[in-house]
């Protein structure tokens, strides 16, 4: 009984998913993901512009992710987005690139070393 209905809810959020139609982009390409956000009592659209590290699970699965990561200020900022979101407006691919890799996590700990280098000069 419990896993029928359990089907049942992935299949119409399958259903919801498919109707969006996020663009085609794959980990290395460099995307702007528009956000819905609510302040108070309203709600303003904020742009998370990044590059894709990772694509989990595929954009046909409700349980589908991509993680998004820039840096802001000096400092590395990711972020984790279902596909089956309803906070997610658009996503526009602003410029494609070729990875060699599936998950790009390696590009965390480059970061890393830039700034040990950065201090061991000074």
């Amino acid at each position: 009984m419990g896993i029928k209905l359990i089907d049942k809810i992935n299949a119409e959020q399958t259903a919801n998913l498919a109707e969006k139609n996020f663009p085609e982009f794959h980990t290395g390409d460099v995307i702007r993901v528009s956000i819905k956000i609510k302040e108070g009592e309203k709600f303003r659209v904020q742009d998370f512009e990044g590059k894709v590290l990772a694509v989990d699970n595929g954009r046909k699965n409700v349980s589908g992710t991509f993680t998004v990561s820039r840096e802001s200020y000096g400092v590395r900022v990711e972020k984790l987005f279902p596909f089956a979101s309803p906070w997610i407006q658009a996503i526009k691919v602003v410029k494609k690139n070729s990875s060699w890799r599936s998950k790009l996590y390696t590009e965390r700990t480059f970061c890393s070393h830039k700034a040990v280098r950065k201090l061991v000069k000074k």
